[in-house]
């Protein structure tokens, strides 16, 4: 399982998982088509990210090597925590990443109102169930973890169709899509 860091200090870096590792990190083509989206609205370097389902690491490290230095990453699966712990650490961005193991769920329903995010991102399992994905959008959106111009990026199956009245735009790439919520902001409660 191989991925490449796209751009920043890490430029053209690869990252080689183990074999027996399930995972599915996004594309390449799919993961510069975000970025090219995310850069044009934020500064990364001043902003807070949280990646839920962070996998091995793809969009936290990608995040760290373009200089953005508040990146929380969940992720359930110890093996994967661990990876994504050495990867920064030999990548010197042990100081940027901070790796939190746990259900996205529980870890969502624990940390509510804690802390607020310029981004959220998510790219859960692609076999979750569309029940648990508007699970997840409400645990995001209704639990402040997004600051005012804040956003929250959810990947999924371009098959599947999602409907928010936050939801903000969905873009496809092949068969992987993204979808932009805006935060529902405190008077909207």
């Amino acid at each position: 399982m191989m991925y490449r860091i796209i751009s920043g200090k890490w430029k053209a870096k690869r990252i080689a998982a183990p074999k027996n590792f399930d995972v599915r990190p996004t594309t390449d083509f799919a993961k510069e088509a975000l970025f090219s989206i995310l850069v044009n609205k934020y500064d990364l370097e001043f902003c807070s990210v949280l990646d839920l389902f962070a996998g091995i690491g793809s969009i936290s490290l990608e995040l760290a090597s373009r200089d953005c230095n508040d990146i929380t990453a969940v992720e359930m699966n110890p093996k994967h925590a661990a990876f994504i712990n050495s990867t920064a650490s030999e990548l010197e961005m042990a100081l940027q990443i901070n790796v939190q193991r746990g259900d996205v769920f529980e870890w969502l329903k624990k940390n509510r109102t804690k802390k607020l995010y310029d981004i959220v991102f998510a790219d859960p399992p692609f076999e979750l169930e569309e029940k648990k994905y508007n699970e997840l959008i409400s645990l995001v959106l209704n639990n402040e973890f997004l600051k005012e111009n804040g956003t929250f990026v959810l990947e999924h199956q371009s098959k599947m169709k999602l409907e928010h009245p936050n939801l903000t735009e969905t873009r496809k790439y092949g068969n992987v899509s993204f979808s932009f919520f805006k935060p529902i902001l405190a008077n909207e409660i």
